[in-house]
């Protein structure tokens, strides 16, 4: 496993990070508790020790396994969890709709408000911290930046939480250029990034990063499972899982996917990797990009996600591999 600073703050994180979204259940069609904690455990013991969690996956219930599994190696993690979207009150900015499954438009379903008020922020952090079974968290990051909320106070309240000790680095996620250089000094930035979702590339975001050594955790960088070359185009997908009605999880665009994974299959036999792993890779070996958080339901897939943070790729394959994801998505 190689690994790097998260930017100023003096912590080194794993190049593979665990994302625990899919673990929640929300969203993903339901998640089984055991084997998610086998999949954190499994990922730990494989070198990775950034745990990527927030309040938001499952109304807190990802937290509460990310806090069950990390029992008895709280030291080899680099705990990661958020704040700023919530549900139990009505206050800040409307976001969504949902409930137990997903996104919905039923009256049956809860108002998700973006809210980052100093007092709200320090609520979540105690009952994160409850739920993780913890006294501090590693990374404390902004979920989605909202309106209501001056900047400059929400910054202020995080450096309060690092002062006293209960958070030890500040990041933010789903943020502009703009809203980055309004917190003022931070140590991580966390986006969505993958092959097909390059919007960081062109909008600023991650050359202002980089330039300032602010570190870049990639979030989705399989696309949702789509670039691990294990899904057919026939797939079916659950009920409440977001999958199912998304273009990109059509036949023809799953199929277009994988003729271009199929394209990189020497260079994956080149390396004895899978062509998950080779996507992984690709993905943290990008300039600016400091990690990659790859999400897992159970431990062959955690042990699978880890193995890629040993494999070093070549310039001329990364960039091999950089002209066919391009040409893809220049595709309609």
């Amino acid at each position: 496993m190689q690994y790097r600073k998260l930017g100023k703050s003096g912590i080194e994180i794993s190049v593979v990070g665990f994302g625990a979204w899919a673990i929640g259940g929300w969203a993903w069609g339901g998640a089984d508790e055991n084997q998610a904690v086998a999949a954190i455990q499994t990922a730990i013991d494989q070198g990775v020790n950034l745990i990527d969690t927030a309040p938001m996956y499952g109304y807190g219930r990802s937290e509460e396994i990310v806090g069950r599994a990390i029992q008895g190696r709280r030291d080899r993690v680099v705990l990661a969890t958020k704040c700023g979207l919530v549900w139990d009150r009505e206050q800040g900015e409307l976001f969504f709709r949902a409930d137990d499954k997903g996104l919905t438009s039923a009256e049956s379903g809860r108002n998700i408000y973006k809210l980052l008020r100093p007092d709200s922020i320090r609520r979540e952090l105690d009952n994160s911290l409850r739920r993780l079974q913890t006294d501090h968290v590693d990374l404390y990051q902004t979920h989605w930046q909202e309106s209501t909320t001056p900047i400059e106070d929400t910054a202020a309240a995080l450096e309060q939480l690092k002062e006293q000790g209960k958070i030890r680095a500040i990041g933010v996620s789903n943020a502009s250029e703009p809203q980055i250089q309004a917190y003022g000094p931070i140590d991580s930035d966390q986006e969505k990034f993958s092959m097909l979702d390059r919007a960081i590339e062109s909008n600023g975001v991650l050359d202002h990063c980089r330039r300032n050594q602010i570190a870049m955790l990639a979030y989705s960088p399989l696309a949702s499972g789509l670039l691990t070359g294990k899904i057919a185009a026939d797939r079916r997908f659950g009920e409440g899982d977001f999958r199912r009605d998304n273009s990109r999880f059509q036949p023809d665009y799953i199929a277009r996917v994988n003729a271009m994974l199929e394209s990189f299959r020497p260079i994956a036999e080149r390396h004895r990797a899978t062509l998950g792993q080779l996507v992984i890779a690709w993905t943290f070996s990008q300039p600016g990009l400091t990690c990659v958080l790859c999400g897992a339901r159970d431990a062959v897939q955690a042990a699978e996600n880890a193995a890629a943070g040993d494999v070093a790729l070549f310039a001329d394959e990364v960039a091999t591999m950089d002209q066919a994801a391009r040409a893809l998505i220049a595709v309609p």
